[in-house]
């Protein structure tokens, strides 16, 4: 996009907040329902800005615009911003002033800070106006500058929804709303508004594509003692579907009527997560009901896989498995003759994932980076930045599928040839973390931030490390990113328990040079009765080869090796009855023990 282009955007913000009154404007990356990731609707901070990572927030005063973003687009951003006006803020950096910061030191004392409530969380405007109260600034929350400004603004997400099958769901709708029920009576509330679309989607058992890779649709829910009250637009709703929403006691209201509805609520008490509701939503709310804030209850309920949702989940990355493997031997065949990019080799990873059943899609766009590509956390190829493959160097690849019985994602780092001393032993470091969180046992009550160190201490001691968290939850058919559980450096209060989904992908990334990230799905399982307890540990659910090109032996154990080993073993056992000979052949060079 022409950086011209940006710069006019930008003005024409500033002159309608002198219209305003305002002295700046905050643009996140969010929607209603504040999702990670947000239909083209809502894609304001990119249109704003030029930049289209996932995550990034825009200030914009009358003299200075400045985008936040955090380390995994610190390149990408920088590349994006570059002849814009708009200047780089590299979030969790000790140089980096915050947000707040940045407000205090550029607009006048008593100024107005400009917001589109339904984008900010309860809590984020609680904690802006704690900030802003020592230079008296104060926020207002009505103005949505994108509906006078974004002329070719796409529309609202209008996809139909559809019934995600129990026997893949493992639990009724009307099984789960009992169970939120049972929730709301602990808590003492009379209803629980939920906003976030993959709660909402896994409450009701319904999908739908309103968001790219993430199978959601964009709605509201209220549950009260009594009812069920669906906040959707009805051109979302097939006659199958309505009837089934019937079937199960759920009232249908149009999306748009939500805050007219809450306005007239009439029951004692409401719980809201505030951290997942929009400001303009709770300020919606009758103000004779009681608002309870508090975590929402989906959050773990949804987390806690049962035994139906695991044997699906087992039998995806099965599936997933196989279309790897088919991928990884075509691309070393393809390699070498130096026609394959970043985008055709994404092309055809599409392909053989479209081969299995239950496919519905990717769950995330793939990144694809090769060489200094890779060094790009967030890595997006266009056709401008496509690399060609060569028989030398890594190729890192990040992708994942969406199936009807499970959500997939798997990074694998490949070394296409020669590999440099530096690159190997970068490598094999990041091997080693990634065992070693794998291996690990742990009581019933350890949180994630407790494991993390396990992955960076190979790292750490040749003083390397990497910026974003080690695990991520994720969902069944769902986000691929999902709490509430994490296994980061941050403190977080969840603890690991049985049933959940946890990622596992330690990283280090040289700009310029190559980027290594290996990352399984780690499933939490019971272990042992110990001391003081029970004891839970990881299973390893991904399958797919792990490359032994780039491995150095010497810094491996005994324990990794054995760990890499029988690793391999589970990935030939569980994937070669379902490929054919040639396939099998290939797999099983690459599953073959690592000599000592």
């Amino acid at each position: 996009m022409a950086k011209n282009i940006i710069n006019q955007r930008i003005t024409r913000l500033r002159e309608l907040l002198k219209e305003q009154e305002l002295a700046a404007f905050i643009i996140p990356s969010a929607d209603p329902h504040l999702s990670e990731y947000v239909s083209p609707h809502w894609k304001s901070r990119e249109w704003i800005s030029g930049f289209n990572g996932s995550a990034g927030t825009i200030v914009v005063t009358l003299n200075k615009a400045g985008l936040w973003t955090d380390s995994r687009y610190f390149l990408q951003a920088a590349e994006q911003l570059d002849g814009t006006c708009i200047d780089l803020y590299k979030e969790m950096l000790p140089e980096t002033p915050t947000i707040k910061e940045f407000l205090c030191d550029n607009i006048k004392e008593g100024s107005i800070v400009g917001i589109d409530g339904k984008l900010f969380s309860i809590n984020q405007l609680i904690d802006m106006r704690n900030s802003f109260s020592k230079m008296n600034l104060k926020i207002r929350t009505s103005l949505d500058p994108m509906e006078e400004l974004w002329e070719d603004r796409p529309s609202m997400p209008t996809s139909q929804a559809f019934i995600h099958d129990e026997v893949y769901a493992g639990k009724s709708c009307t099984e789960k709303i009992s169970l939120i029920r049972e929730e709301m009576k602990k808590k003492e509330v009379d209803g629980l508004f939920i906003s976030a679309l993959d709660e909402i989607a896994w409450c009701l058992n319904l999908r739908g594509s309103d968001v790219k890779c993430t199978p959601v649709i964009v709605s509201y829910l209220l549950v009260t003692k009594e009812e069920v009250i669906y906040f959707i637009s009805p051109d979302k709703l097939s006659p199958t579907v309505e009837a089934y929403l019937q079937t199960h006691s759920i009232t249908i209201y149009d999306y748009n009527n939500v805050s007219n509805y809450l306005a007239t609520l009439k029951i004692n008490s409401i719980l809201l997560d505030p951290n997942k509701t929009n400001y303009s939503i709770y300020s919606s709310i009758n103000p004779e009901c009681k608002i309870i804030q508090g975590e929402s209850p989906l959050s773990l309920l949804k987390a806690l896989k049962d035994e139906k949702q695991i044997i699906g989940i087992h039998n995806a990355m099965r599936r997933d498995g196989v279309a790897l493997v088919k991928f990884l031997r075509w691309l070393e065949e393809a390699v070498p003759s130096d026609l394959e990019t970043e985008i055709s080799i994404d092309k055809k990873l599409h392909e053989f994932r479209a081969q299995q059943e239950l496919y519905m899609g990717e769950s995330f766009d793939t990144i694809a980076g090769y060489k200094e590509h890779a060094a790009i956390i967030h890595y997006s190829a266009s056709e401008e930045s496509k690399a060609t493959l060569h028989p030398k160097g890594f190729l890192l690849l990040d992708s994942g599928a969406q199936y009807l019985d499970g959500t997939t994602d798997i990074t694998r780092t490949i070394a296409l040839g020669e590999l440099t001393t530096e690159e190997a032993f970068d490598y094999t470091l990041v091997l080693k973390g990634h065992i070693a969180l794998s291996m690990a046992k742990f009581p019933v009550g350890t949180r994630g931030a407790q494991l993390d160190v396990l992955a960076r201490i190979p790292l750490w001691n040749h003083g390397m490390n990497y910026l974003y968290g080690t695990g991520h939850g994720v969902g069944h058919f769902l986000n691929v990113h999902e709490g509430p559980q994490s296994i980061r450096m941050n403190e977080n209060p969840v603890t690991l328990q049985v049933g959940m989904i946890i990622s596992n992908e330690p990283g280090v990334y040289k700009s310029g040079s190559h980027g290594v990230r290996t990352e399984n799905l780690l499933l939490v399982r019971r272990d042992q009765q110990g001391m003081f307890g029970e004891y839970l540990k990881f299973e390893t659910i991904t399958l797919c080869p792990i490359c032994k090109k780039g491995i150095v032996k010497d810094l491996l154990t005994k324990d990794e090796m054995n760990w890499l080993n029988e690793y391999h073993q589970t990935v030939y056992k569980e994937l070669s009855p379902y490929l054919n000979n040639e396939e099998k052949e290939w797999l099983k060079e690459k599953t073959e023990e690592l000599p000592a």
